[in-house]
């Protein structure tokens, strides 16, 4: 019976994995336009399908533990192992780990892109609010700072 609730359990989170694969896609997409609006409503959606996604696998985690097993795959492959619906519960969870593997590979992307987009911003702030005074050679050959850097609105 619990080796059924779990395999339940699984199935229905792969819907909810795919449709957050396919947010991580279009987040991708979103920041490379750099289109804020669209951005914020994936946000939403993503933090519902985790939260949703968390809840299951606390409740997988808890029927495991409730069995005497390790809440992990050695668990899961346990119980599998002395059930009738074994072969369902491994291939089933192998997907939905597939797919939360392929999620937080394109997270992991996410993450990067949003690091140089802002590593980018600061750069061009940097150089509109003048930045460090660029360093010279004076007639000696020594360096000398200038006085007063000038920003590019003052230039």
């Amino acid at each position: 019976m619990h080796d059924e609730n779990l395999l339940q359990l699984i199935i229905e989170d792969l819907a909810p994995a795919q449709h957050l694969l396919e947010l991580l896609q279009e987040e991708s997409i979103a920041l490379h336009g750099r289109d804020m609006r669209l951005l914020e409503d994936i946000l939403a959606r993503k933090q519902s399908l985790i939260i949703l996604l968390e809840q299951h696998g606390k409740k997988r985690s808890q029927i495991l533990v409730s069995l005497g097993l390790p809440a992990d795959h050695d668990g899961l492959e346990q119980l599998a192992s002395h059930s009738s619906v074994g072969d369902q519960l491994r291939a089933q969870s192998q997907e939905l780990n597939q797919l939360l593997i392929t999620c937080q590979e394109a997270n992991t992307l996410n993450g990067q892109s949003i690091q140089l987009q802002q590593a980018t911003t600061a750069n061009q702030l940097r150089i509109l609010h003048g930045g460090e005074p660029p360093t010279l050679y004076n007639a000696k050959g020594s360096t000398s700072r200038l006085v007063k850097p000038s920003t590019i609105s003052q230039a």
